[in-house]
């Protein structure tokens, strides 16, 4: 279980108006639209035992839309910040100033955006303030309309989202989209970001698949997890997964343009076969981005985007995660015992930097998928549990093309394409039948071979082939250790 721990509140601390204007970084904030009201609450997300995830989120409580924010705290000494997103970061010792992404500069009122970062050690956010003004927010002038008698109007009960369309831009909003979602439904976020728990145990068809779609800029975070968890992972009441976005028993869903992150997992499916995820953005993930489980086969993974992962347990922290191992087959085996997640096509993505454990990990029991036009960034590779390559084969008839690999410092980094032929029950030809073409590798200097074959006897009956139109260039030892195919 990962050590993230559910959002713990923390507030703002004020500090005057004028020494975080003369901080010395860069000038002073950017002016205020009159009678936009800005506060600033930090939440952290994740906490390790070196460090600590987290945020702020940035509040518009006036009646004007706001253009421009700058939040600026500062952190004890032995606590640095070591990276951030959604912002723009400067830094003067000890104090830190975050101004706005071109994205989220603008929140209407009643609306907020937010911006997160890692701090390597334990010290806490202090002296916290907004456009130069305290955090909190009470410091800030507005303007009192004239009153009027107040009237009471009676609430009715939201129905449920229902249509061909449905348009959330809130987090109950698409809890309540995903709980209901029907065959045919197309689901539409608007930008913003959505904090909560998403899961949704409701199948399309075939015919109707059920469509989940948003803009980059729509952001789905889940601050999880919470509550005791069943001892293998379902939907369960009071139990919050900490996945970014849980596809239960959901078939034929296609997820759309939009962003998970500063999640536990990232993007799971689990016993959902033709499952579709194109052009998404998962980073900031504590394990891994996006994990087809429990026999979601036929599923595609395409045009997307995936950096920094395992960032709490790096070993666990894969970019992509084709089925289970074999010892998790009891929680996960749900075909005959196997978790068949066959026929998945990964294609056409960007994967790393800083994705800790492999870009693509294939377990052992699946079957037949299609690994095709990837770029993989090896920056960042662990080494950890044995995460030391861009794709670890240890499925079986898989064809890996036309993708481009490089690798450079930091990270850990023994060959670009690795094969393994784990023994499980019932028995498989592990590790044997895949087939590499077309690839290009760049090893850095530091991998030895651009596909590196464990074992050749246990796949005697079903080889596998490494052709001739693989390149390789700053190898140690070569192209690979078995001949290769015309």
């Amino acid at each position: 279980m990962s050590p993230r721990s559910s959002a713990v509140f923390l507030g703002a601390v004020s500090i005057s108006a004028a020494v975080a204007v003369t901080a010395g970084l860069g000038g002073p904030a950017p002016a205020r639209a009159a009678g936009a009201n800005l506060s600033a609450a930090f939440a952290q997300t994740s906490v390790w035992t070196s460090g600590y995830g987290g945020g702020y989120t940035v509040t518009n409580r006036g009646g004007t839309t706001a253009t421009g924010w700058t939040v600026e705290f500062d952190l004890p000494a032995g606590s640095a910040v070591s990276s951030s997103w959604s912002s723009v970061r400067t830094q003067a010792g000890q104090h830190y100033r975050f101004t706005n992404a071109g994205f989220n500069a603008t929140i209407p009122p009643g609306g907020n955006e937010n911006f997160g970062f890692n701090v390597a050690g334990t010290g806490l956010p202090t002296g916290c303030t907004v456009n130069g003004l305290p955090c909190d927010g009470g410091s800030q002038a507005t303007t009192t309309p004239a009153t009027t008698p107040a009237t009471t109007t009676p609430t009715t009960p939201t129905p449920p989202p229902a249509g061909d369309v449905v348009d959330v831009s809130t987090a109950a909003q698409l809890q309540a989209a995903l709980a209901n979602a029907a065959p045919g439904q197309a689901i539409r976020l608007a930008a913003g970001t959505y904090r909560g728990s998403f899961v949704t145990t409701k199948a399309g068809t075939a015919a109707k698949p059920i469509t989940l779609s948003g803009p980059t800029n729509a952001v789905l975070i889940n601050d999880g997890p919470s509550g005791d968890a069943p001892d293998c992972p379902a939907p369960t009441a009071g139990w919050d997964s900490g996945y970014g976005l849980w596809l239960a028993s959901a078939p034929y869903w296609t997820l759309r343009g939009f962003t998970v992150q500063d999640s536990k997992k990232g993007i799971v499916a689990d016993d959902s076969p033709h499952t579709t995820i194109d052009g998404v953005t998962v980073h900031h993930i504590d394990e891994e981005a996006v994990h087809f489980r429990r026999s979601s086969a036929d599923s595609v993974l395409k045009n997307s985007t995936i950096t920094y992962t395992g960032l709490v347990q790096p070993g666990y922290g894969e970019g992509v995660y084709l089925g289970s191992a074999g010892s998790n087959w009891g929680c996960h085996g749900n075909s005959g015992g196997v978790d068949r997640g066959d026929r998945i096509q990964v294609l056409d993505n960007h994967i790393g930097p800083f994705v800790a454990a492999e870009p693509i990990d294939v377990k052992e029991g699946t079957f037949d998928g299609l690994i095709r036009g990837n770029t993989f960034d090896g920056r960042g590779i662990s080494g950890q549990n044995s995460a030391d390559s861009w794709i670890d084969v240890k499925g079986i008839g898989y064809t890996i093309e036309g993708n481009t690999g490089t690798f450079a410092p930091p990270g850990t980094f023994a060959n670009g394409y690795e094969n393994h032929n784990p023994s499980t029950t019932p028995s498989f030809d592990n590790g044997c039948g895949n087939v590499w073409r077309g690839n290009k590798s760049d090893l850095g200097g530091v991998g030895a071979y651009a596909v590196k074959i464990s074992s050749v006897s246990q796949c005697a009956a079903d080889p596998n082939v490494v052709y001739a139109s693989n390149t390789v260039t700053n190898a140690r030892s070569g192209l690979t250790n078995i001949p290769v195919t015309p």
